[in-house]
């Protein structure tokens, strides 16, 4: 099974390695992403708060410097979503009333990657708030994805993806509470995963009216919401998790002829569109014909519907802070206690579901890249075989790793084909709490089984 790829540039792990080689300087590594940029974001529109000046300087001082022994990006330039602070640069999450704000000093997380020897080039586009399956806002405008001007990259990643996908930058960082990495991987083509909960801090990764408010100061990891990388392919994936971890993760050598997998194909408040459900449905038919033990039903699961209510209901209530819903309702702390009791109840049944299984398959989303939207999609409808259904809906197959604080790998299966336009593929591997590794390593073998 082929899957579409718009650039033939190398990876963050081959680039750095080139240069060790000396086949190529660092600055000459980050001249030819900048010139890719210059190039290819006309159209596409994937990064907001260009750094290239600063980029060129971190690039001499590099090549003066040499490699160190903890340094697996040395030299790669890459980009970073437009919420991460780096000293200097604006973020606004695209809000035109708080361009104003400069970050004092970098994130946790971005401090993590120059140490790993990473060039920052820039940071890409997001929606308002980083909520939405787009990623468009006043200030920065539209992203389009590259395989498609039409359809969005997705979001909230959605610039992070479309930089990665077209080949400006070979990896990434986003964020996803709803899907927003893996959505995006999944609508261009590309690999994004979702660490789990608490792995990565997201110190610096603050609303800038809160951070205008009260400084530099992250005061907790938002519940549900974690920061995750997005590459081309798993050894990239994987090395960029490990720079992010703020806990040993532990890796597994177990091949995926000896695991056992969990399908889930069906979901009872989200039904697959025709452009999903085939590809899904040909890759899983090519693991099991490659001698791959999967099985599509067990009693183990939590009521997936009941998961998918409380879900919204904490992810509404974290995305507003606690402020009063559209119904003038506000959430109170028995309410907020009850969802963290709800929280526990499916992470235990899920930890039953992981006793059986290593691995559970799914798709990201119910639709292939969507077209863009004047608003925001969760405010309108999925187009799924032929009919509207309500936007939040197609949020149950991002629930099913979020809720339960779960890691998920999101890798590229092939192309679908929705309403006559074809576009790329993709499937979650989720694994237990903390085998980020292990999902990553089961994705690349699947990727591997797949595309030979």
């Amino acid at each position: 099974m082929a899957y579409p790829q718009l650039t033939d540039k190398p990876g963050a792990l081959a680039t750095a390695a080139a240069i060790r080689a000396g086949k190529i300087s660092v600055v000459e590594a980050v001249d030819a992403a900048i010139v890719r940029i210059e190039q290819r974001d006309a159209d596409i529109d994937a990064l907001a708060v260009p750094d290239f000046e600063r980029a060129y300087a971190a690039a001499k001082a590099l090549d003066a410097a040499g490699p160190g022994d903890d340094q697996p990006l040395f030299g790669v330039p890459m980009t970073i979503k437009e919420s991460f602070d780096i000293e200097g640069l604006q973020s606004c999450w695209g809000h035109e009333r708080l361009t104003g704000y400069i970050a004092p000093r970098d994130s946790d997380l971005v401090r993590r990657l120059k140490a790993a020897g990473a060039v920052i080039v820039g940071k890409t586009n997001v929606p308002v708030d980083l909520s939405d399956w787009q990623s468009f806002n006043p200030v920065y405008g539209r992203t389009k994805n590259p395989h498609n001007l039409d359809r969005s990259p997705g979001g909230s990643s959605g610039g992070s993806a479309a930089a990665v996908a077209s080949g400006m930058v070979p990896c990434e960082y986003g964020t996803d509470i709803g899907g927003s990495v893996r959505v995006p991987a999944h609508f261009c083509g590309v690999w994004g995963h979702k660490t789990s909960w608490g792995l990565v801090s997201k110190r610096g990764h603050d609303h800038p009216q809160m951070a205008r408010q009260n400084g530099f100061v992250a005061a907790h990891d938002s519940a549900l919401s974690i920061a995750g990388p997005l590459a081309r392919n798993a050894e990239d994936l994987a090395v960029l998790t490990e720079i992010g971890a703020t806990v040993p993760l532990r890796h597994h050598d177990k091949p995926l002829s000896r695991c056992r997998l969990l399908a889930i194909v069906e979901h009872p408040s989200s039904t697959l569109d025709v452009g999903v459900a085939e590809p899904t449905k040909a890759a899983l038919a090519t693991l099991e014909a490659a001698g791959i033990a999967i099985e599509y039903a067990t009693d183990l699961l939590p009521d997936l519907a009941r998961q998918q209510d409380d879900y919204l209901k904490m992810l509404n209530v974290v995305m507003a802070r606690g402020a009063p819903a559209p119904n003038g309702k506000r959430a109170t702390a028995s309410d907020w206690f009850d969802l963290l009791d709800a929280q526990s109840v499916v992470e235990f049944a899920w930890t039953q579901v992981f006793e059986r299984y290593d691995f559970v398959l799914a798709p990201p989303a119910p639709v292939l890249a969507v077209p863009h939207h004047d608003g925001p999609v969760f405010n309108s409808t999925l187009r799924i075989n032929g009919e509207d259904v309500p936007a939040g809906s197609g949020l149950a197959w991002s629930g099913l790793a979020t809720f339960p604080n779960l890691p998920s790998t999101v890798l590229p299966i092939g192309e679908g084909t929705t309403e006559g336009v074809t576009l790329p593929c993709g499937l979650q591997v989720i694994g237990p709490r903390w085998a980020d590794l292990d999902c990553i390593e089961a994705a690349r073998q699947i990727g591997n089984i797949l595309h030979g």
